[in-house]
């Protein structure tokens, strides 16, 4: 864990270490975390609070950037262990915190029973009660620090994004994409785009890194990985790999091996970005710890072909 501007960063131990961050913010002895992690992520959020003398009921805010179960999978699980806390959650997610149901079901799908229990494990209901869907712009004080929770869809129709006015920091879980520590080269922290399935909008995205970029925020913290600083130019970093990745989708919107493709296309996009910014090896790094989200980001973006085809139907019926 590390911890600046009363920001406690902590590794959720998701697939491995430096992969997937939530975060604490503690102000005057009260705290409020951003994002969950798993069910399996709760001993290391309760742990930051035992390690700064904090009781679990000095908790009164846990603000999910969006329900993945990555970001929100322990949310459940963690609300029962703080009794004065109140979920803040877009309109869109809240359902899904209420009544988790269809989000296990639907991840049980994709990842088969056993899978899911390993990476996941139960996902437990919010009671309606103690969940606030957030407008856009809501603002939560925690003693007196203003929380704004902005709708930044683009990854995820149900995404919100936490403006930290007095750290000048944004919480951005995926929208301001993924950026792993083990890329940071003397030129500073590399970073990619995350389209993954199946809400993917690579306008709305491009518009949600613009409205984070006018708070001229001095740091970004993501879920993948940490946070990171000269933020100007790994937005306009991201808005530029947006079109080349949307390009890259519409050139090969037709053919038949469109995934193969699409996955050679995004790895080799990556690969050109890395050297260039100095990382070493970028032949076989990037595939390395970029596999995952290489894959994710080439069924996001086939989504998005075909929900975009499927629309130009229906408005030329």
């Amino acid at each position: 864990m590390s911890e600046s501007d009363g920001i406690v960063t902590i590794d959720t131990g998701y697939q491995r270490t430096a992969f997937c961050a939530a975060y604490m913010v503690v102000e005057a002895g009260r705290a409020a975390f951003v994002d969950s992690g798993t069910s399996r992520s709760v001993p290391q959020l309760l742990a930051a609070l035992d390690a700064r003398g904090l009781p679990r009921d000095a908790v009164d805010w846990v603000i999910l950037t969006h329900v993945h179960l990555d970001h929100a999978g322990g949310a459940g699980g963690l609300m029962r262990e703080l009794p004065n806390a109140t979920l803040v959650v877009h309109p869109r997610g809240a359902p899904h915190m209420i009544d988790p149901e269809r989000l296990s079901a639907s991840a049980r799908a994709v990842y088969g029973d056993e899978e899911f229990e390993r990476s996941y494990g139960a996902l437990l209901p919010v009671p309606a009660g103690r969940v606030v869907a957030a407008t856009d712009g809501q603002v939560v004080e925690l003693a007196g620090r203003k929380l704004a929770c902005v709708h930044t869809p683009g990854h995820a129709m149900h995404h919100l994004s936490v403006w930290d006015a007095r750290a000048r920091s944004w919480f951005s879980g995926d929208v301001f994409g993924i950026s792993y520590r083990e890329f940071d080269t003397a030129r500073g922290p590399f970073v990619i785009p995350t389209s993954s399935p199946v809400q993917f909008d690579p306008e709305a995205m491009k518009a949600s890194v613009r409205r984070m970029l006018a708070e001229a925020p001095a740091q970004v913290y993501l879920t993948h990985f940490g946070g990171v600083s000269d933020c100007q130019r790994l937005g306009a970093d991201l808005i530029a790999q947006v079109d080349a990745m949307v390009a890259l989708a519409r050139s090969l919107a037709q053919a038949p091996d469109r995934h193969a493709r699409l996955l050679d296309g995004l790895q080799a996009l990556y690969v050109e970005r890395a050297r260039r910014h100095g990382i070493k090896d970028a032949a076989r790094r990037i595939p390395e710890l970029l596999g995952m989200d290489i894959e994710l980001n080439a069924q996001g973006l086939a989504v998005w072909l075909d929900r975009a085809r499927r629309d130009a139907t229906r408005g030329n019926g």
